[in-house]
């Protein structure tokens, strides 16, 4: 006998036994997944992200700028015909905003392009591949030049820093290029000889119909490139034998020279690790007061010598103002160098050179005036509090463009696309500072 809810006895049958009854025979009926059929679902892209997303903060900062540089290239114009190009200003956003999130490659910006709702807001619509992403950023060194001194007077004309005290520092980024791609003189002429023989090669089967328009171009693209990059390896290596040759050219190196078939310009660099490694180096300025990046240098030497005379001209040109205190390690301040500051009036905060050792802090014999007043300034407690800042800017500023943005690896090579990225990375970190200072 069946009990219901209270334990009360039912009628035999009840429940299981009358749906049984009921029952209908057949085979069962169900809707399965069919993930082959194409789905049309309306979008109203506004909605994809909220109103504080920092996509749209980059994308409303972006136009407060200038941007018309990034549109004088675009051929497409008025009636004549070609296809219009994509919104330099799309591509633009795209990569600043990829570049906040650590995101380096074109391909993998295409991908979120497709996938990730901030991207798809951007790009509003519009298709994009990673070569238009490539070639957008490969192209664009003097327009983000330009787009990070405008930024700079933007930031100084609503007073969000100021000039007159500024940090500098390198730091080692590994280039694209592995230690097993330096190669020695007798074996670059090898590779050259194997070029030369794949470029004809590719040119003999231009009109092989086996193969399509693409491949042919691609083919002839590749032995085109790597010839160029051989071609560029030995030019470098005159190079580095004519540094060498030099009396006083720098550290004396043994073993005969080599240089890479995979970036020519890249150089072997002791890095922060200890390790040594195919980098470059790139020199960043940064402003303590706000702490935004006001200069931006790309070298293949590792050494930090005459680098901060370089940089102080630099900033001079992007914001018309000269810093008159300079924070920097032992790695700049060799006697030229601060014999040079010295002149221009800026006084420098920072230890002796690393080239002259820990040595003690009182001024020696053969010290210049520069290195003797650098050496009695740092030991006053003002001056030492002075150079704290240091560590709170520049080092700052390095491990964020490090380990947050895209500055821990290159994945171009030579040293104009190089700059192209440190510019990059560099305009995206101000405007991200640009957000922090007016949202305090």
């Amino acid at each position: 006998m069946a009990k219901n809810l209270f334990g009360e006895a039912g009628a035999e049958g009840d429940g299981t036994a009358r749906r049984a009854a009921t029952k209908p025979e057949g085979k069962p009926r169900f809707v399965e997944a069919d993930r082959k059929q194409i789905q049309l679902r309306p979008i109203d892209l506004e909605d994809l992200i909220a109103a504080d997303h920092p996509a749209r903060a980059i994308w409303m900062l972006l136009e407060e700028l200038d941007l018309n540089g990034f549109y004088e290239s675009i051929l497409a114009r008025g009636s004549h015909p070609g296809r219009p190009a994509v919104d330099p200003k799309i591509l633009l956003a795209l990569w600043l905003f990829a570049t906040s999130e650590g995101v380096g490659s074109a391909r993998e910006l295409e991908r979120l392009c497709s996938e990730h709702k901030a991207y798809q807001w951007l790009r509003g619509g519009v298709s994009v591949n990673y070569h238009t992403l490539s070639d957008f950023r490969a192209e664009r060194k003097e327009d983000l030049d330009r787009l990070l001194t405008q930024i700079l007077a933007v930031l100084m004309e609503k007073k969000l820093i100021e000039l007159q005290r500024i940090s500098q520092d390198g730091l080692r980024v590994r280039a694209s290029a592995g230690a097993s791609s330096f190669r020695r003189r007798k074996r670059l002429k090898d590779f050259l000889n194997e070029a030369k023989k794949q470029v004809e090669w590719a040119s003999e089967h231009a009109e092989d119909a086996a193969l399509s328009a693409r491949q042919k171009a691609a083919q002839q693209r590749a032995a085109r490139e790597r010839l160029e990059r051989v071609d560029g390896a030995l030019k470098s290596l005159e190079q580095l034998e004519q540094q060498r040759s030099k009396p006083g050219g720098g550290r004396k190196a043994t073993g005969e020279p080599r240089a890479s078939t995979t970036d020519p310009q890249a150089r072997t660099m002791r890095m922060a690790n200890g390790g040594f490694r195919p980098a470059y180096n790139v020199q960043l300025a940064t402003t303590v007061a706000g702490g935004v990046i006001v200069g931006v240098a790309v070298s293949n030497s590792g050494s930090d010598q005459g680098k901060a005379e370089e940089m102080l001209e630099q900033v001079v040109q992007r914001t018309g103002q000269r810093p008159t205190e300079l924070l920097i390690d032992g790695g700049y301040t060799g006697k030229q160098s601060l014999a040079t500051l010295a002149e221009k009036g800026v006084t420098v905060y920072g230890p002796a050179s690393a080239r002259w050792g820990n040595g003690p802090l009182e001024p020696q014999p053969n010290d210049t005036k520069e290195v003797s007043e650098l050496r009695s300034r740092m030991q006053t407690d003002s001056a030492k509090e002075i150079y704290k800042q240091r560590a709170a800017t520049s080092e700052r500023v390095n491990a964020d463009v490090r380990v947050q943005r895209t500055l821990n690896r290159f994945s171009v090579r030579g040293p104009d696309k190089v700059l192209t990225v440190a510019l990059l990375n560099a305009v995206t970190f101000n405007l991200l500072r640009w957000m922090a200072l007016t949202s305090t």
